[in-house]
C-alpha cells in the first residue's frame, strides 16, 4: 500500500512539473506586426512568442534598454539573450538580438523560453537579414500623416483621428514597420534610437497602389526599440481610394500588405 501511494505521489509530482514547464506553440514565433507564422524574423525586429506557461503573470519591462529578465522569464534566440518588452503566460514580446545577424541567406535559430528556471523545448524560427512587416490594425496600415492623423478614411476608427494621405504632400507619410534589418550605427539590444538617427543599410522600395513612393528616410524609430520608421511622399499617379494597398520590399523580400486611404 505504501509503495502504491508513493508511486502515485511521484507520478502526480512529475505530471505537475511537466504541466508547469513553458511550451512554445507550433509556429508560435513570429514578428509582432502579424506576418504569417512561417515568415522569417530579422535581427533587431520585435517578435511575438505564443505558448503556455511562458510566464507566471503579466509583466511589462519598465526600462529602456529593455531587460532580458522580466518577472523571472528569460528568452534566448540562437543562444543569445533577447530583451523582453512584456511577458504573460500565453504571449511574450521580445526584440530579436542584433547579434543573431546572418549573411544574406536565411537560416534556422532555436528559441527557448525559461520561466522560473525551467526551460521550454526549443522552437525553430527562420532568421533572415531582412524580413519587413508593416504594423496594422485589422489590415489598416499604421501610416501617419504629418498632422498625426492615421491615413485611413475620415472618421473610420472611433477615438483615432483619421484622414486620407494626400498625393504630393511634401510633409509626406510615416510608415511604422519592423524587420528592416541592419542599420548604419550599431546599438545595444533593447535600446531605442533616441540618441541619434540610424538609417537602414538596405533601402526599401515602398509600393502604394502599385506605384513606388519616394522614400525620404528609412531607419529606426527614436522612441520604440525594434520599430522601424519609413518616411515617404506619394507621387503623382498614386491610386486614390479608401483601400489602397501598401507594401514594403527589401532585397527582394516583400512585407505583408496593409491598406491606407489616399486622396488628391
Amino acid at each position: 500500500m505504501r509503495l502504491t501511494t508513493t508511486f502515485a505521489f511521484l507520478t502526480l509530482s512529475v505530471s505537475s512539473l511537466l504541466a508547469q514547464a513553458p511550451a512554445i506553440n507550433a509556429g508560435g514565433v513570429m514578428n509582432t506586426a502579424g506576418s504569417p507564422s512561417n515568415a522569417a524574423i530579422a535581427p533587431g525586429a520585435l517578435v511575438s512568442i505564443f505558448g503556455t506557461n511562458l510566464a507566471s503573470g503579466m509583466t511589462l519591462s519598465d526600462s529602456v534598454p529593455l531587460s532580458t529578465n522580466v518577472g523571472g522569464t528569460t528568452v534566448t534566440i540562437g543562444g543569445v539573450a533577447a530583451p523582453i518588452q512584456f511577458a504573460s503566460p500565453t504571449q511574450i514580446n521580445v526584440q530579436a538580438p542584433w547579434g543573431i545577424a546572418l549573411s544574406d541567406s536565411a537560416g534556422p535559430a532555436a528559441v527557448v523560453v525559461t520561466n522560473g528556471g525551467t526551460p521550454s523545448a526549443p522552437a525553430t524560427v527562420t532568421v533572415a537579414a531582412s524580413a519587413p512587416a508593416i504594423y496594422n490594425i485589422g489590415g489598416q496600415g499604421i501610416a501617419v500623416n504629418s498632422d498625426g492623423t492615421l491615413a485611413a478614411p475620415a472618421n473610420s476608427i472611433p477615438g483615432i483621428p483619421t484622414r486620407p494621405a494626400v498625393i504630393g504632400d511634401p510633409k509626406g507619410l510615416i510608415i511604422f514597420a519592423t524587420g528592416m534589418g541592419p542599420v548604419d550605427t550599431p546599438l545595444t539590444d533593447g535600446a531605442n534610437s533616441a540618441d541619434q538617427t540610424r538609417n537602414t543599410l538596405n533601402a526599401p522600395t515602398v509600393m502604394i497602389g502599385g506605384v513606388a513612393a519616394q522614400v525620404t528616410f528609412s531607419g529606426l524609430s527614436p522612441q520604440f526599440p525594434g520599430v522601424n520608421q519609413i518616411n515617404v511622399t506619394l507621387p503623382a499617379g498614386t491610386p486614390t481610394g479608401n483601400n489602397v494597398h501598401l507594401q514594403i520590399q527589401v532585397n527582394g523580400v516583400s512585407s505583408n500588405v496593409a491598406a491606407i486611404a489616399v486622396s488628391q
